[in-house]
């Protein structure tokens, strides 16, 4: 059947099994959105405060669904709005299909009205992108952009699709989607013996597990091989949620933030397993001296990633499901370290993860949290201290659960991803944590939570200060407090009323998780407004250029 390249889109976007997508209409979408109208039966369009908003939804939806999330903005500036999003979705990994209406094919490179080049622009943050020139490739361009934003390792994909090839007609035939196959072509039987020996020489292992294994949905089969192979494990930032928090063999985070059961665990194991992670700066510190005493197996599916930080002893290409499984297989009797993993218990005894300063008040409010959220609630947050403070004390549970920005660390993208969750998840309960610095950056999008009565709770960490900025002000610039106090007369209730969203406030002294108990009740949107001290720190804290043993603000409990 003919169809115009507007409706070829749509059509296409429902044989990928699309449900949802986040969007803001303009002129060089118009016949998109027209499209759109003609089949909101079948797909929900969620229409955001702003563009940089339906990227982080999209982002938000794909994370926590395991789909491809979906964003459509229009030329120009609502192209280019996108970019930080994309960018986001770049660095963690998140399979994203982004759509761009531009000027007629005619008129690209004369400068038009709202015209700029998308595809140039975010061609170093994609991991493909198109322009659209001919009605007879946007099919094929559109399951193409699917299948890549999926495969091997997941990531964004942009495509830019002039007006006039939107109006365009041509013959459509429909299609069923690729079936996602599991990379493994480059997996060895010699670097799985290889992998085998060590593991079994090993007396001291230690996992270190990242946001590869929440994408490639291969927690269960982490959890089994740790059980194997009798070893402690901590995560990055990506990872939260792969290993439940409440297992003897999890030790938290690793790294700059991480606990320092984590960090000890690291240099003082004889062998380190990474599965799914990067070895990123945020990790590793100094890089000279991290894991010195270890050797080193890596599993990965981008062979990019091998070598890049971190030198390794050994490396399994492929799918991290199909290499766990390989490597049980062959491992078959069970291996047993009693005495390391006595020796890790007595780390977590000794050196407990408390916040070594006088106030307590983030952790109490999350450990409030916590008593309140079911398995399968989501928490999003956006970036710095709050952040750091809910890896630390949020129970990751599940995967999935704990969506936030790693690589990039993206300011005002937990309030956005709060609303891809919810849209994905309407099940869930989902919580934003923000930091009041972040939370000012996308407010707007109250707008866009209180239209579809989203029963999203934000929790506002109000220290009245960029506090992660201020901290590294107070630590390593002398107290200089070079333009991070937020000295603004801004009232959250107010600004939540004005949008028609509940307020409610937790000072000093209030009971935490009475007042979080009301707003779930609720069932309704709920900006908290927390007040927190000035001053309160991320502890422990690794300083720029040390090694990860080499930690500050540390709490140690003698066990004699």
């Amino acid at each position: 059947m003919e169809l115009t390249g507007a409706k070829i889109i749509v059509e296409c976007l429902i044989e990928q099994n699309v449900d949802t997508v986040f969007g803001y209409p303009g002129g060089a979408v118009l016949p998109l959105y027209d499209a759109l109208y003609d089949k909101s039966d079948k797909i929900t369009h969620v229409l955001t405060a702003h563009e940089q908003g339906a990227s982080h939804a999209a982002d938000g939806y794909a994370r926590s669904t395991g789909k491809v999330g979906i964003c459509i903005a229009t030329s120009g500036p609502g192209a280019t709005n996108l970019v930080t999003g994309i960018a986001t979705a770049q660095m963690d990994s998140v399979p994203l299909v982004a759509i761009t209406g531009n000027v007629p094919v005619t008129l690209l490179g004369k400068d038009s009205f709202q015209e700029v080049d998308i595809s140039g622009i975010t061609m170093p943050i994609t991991k493909h992108n198109y322009i659209v020139k001919d009605v007879k490739d946007l099919a094929n361009i559109m399951r193409e952009a699917f299948e890549i934003a999926v495969s091997g390792r997941p990531g964004p994909v942009l495509i830019d699709i002039p007006k006039d090839v939107q109006t365009s007609v041509c013959e459509y035939k429909a299609a069923t989607p690729c079936e996602k196959e599991l990379v493994f072509d480059r997996l060895s039987d010699e670097s799985l013996e290889e992998a085998v020996r060590l593991l079994k020489e090993s007396e001291n292992p230690m996992c270190y597990v990242g946001g590869g294994v929440i994408i490639s949905d291969a927690s269960e089969k982490v959890r089994t091989f740790l059980d194997l192979i009798d070893a402690p494990s901590c995560v990055s930032l990506m990872g939260c949620g792969a290993i439940r928090s409440d297992s003897h063999r999890y030790t938290g985070l690793v790294g700059m933030h991480g606990s320092k059961v984590s960090n000890v665990c690291v240099n003082n194991c004889d062998l380190l397993i990474v599965i799914g992670a990067r070895f990123s700066d945020r990790v590793v510190s100094k890089a000279s001296s991290f894991a010195k005493n270890a050797k080193i197996i890596q599993i990965d599916v981008d062979p990019a990633e091998i070598d890049k930080n971190i030198a390794t002893t050994c490396h399994l290409l492929g799918d991290i499901n199909v290499v766990l499984e390989k490597l049980c297989d062959k491992i078959k009797k069970p291996l047993v370290h009693d005495e390391w993993m006595e020796t890790v218990a007595q780390y977590k005894r000794r050196f407990p993860l408390l916040t070594n300063q006088e106030s307590q008040r983030a952790s109490e409010v999350i450990h409030a949290l916590n008593d309140i959220l079911g398995e399968n609630d989501i928490v999003t947050t956006e970036v710095g201290q709050h952040q750091i403070w809910s890896a630390q004390f949020v129970d990751h549970k599940n995967p999935r659960r704990f969506l936030t920005s790693g690589g990039l660390g993206t300011m005002g993208y937990g309030t956005g991803a709060s609303i891809g969750a919810q849209m994905g998840n309407k099940n869930s309960r989902v919580v934003n944590i923000a930091g009041d610095g972040c939370f000012r950056m996308n407010s707007n999008e109250l707008t866009t939570i209180s239209k579809y009565n989203l029963p999203i709770v934000i929790i506002v960490m109000n220290n009245h200060t960029l506090g992660m900025v201020r901290q590294w002000q107070t630590l390593f610039y002398k107290g200089h407090y070079s333009q991070t106090t937020l000295d603004t007369p801004i009232d959250w209730l107010l600004l939540a009323k004005a949008y028609g969203v509940e307020g409610r406030r937790i000072s000093p002294g209030d009971d935490a998780k009475k007042i979080l108990e009301e707003a779930f009740e609720l069932k309704k949107p709920v900006v908290i407004d927390v007040e927190i001290p000035l001053d309160d720190k991320v502890f422990p804290i690794v300083p720029p250029g040390n090694s990860i043993k080499d930690m500050q603000g540390v709490v140690e409990i003698d066990l004699i």
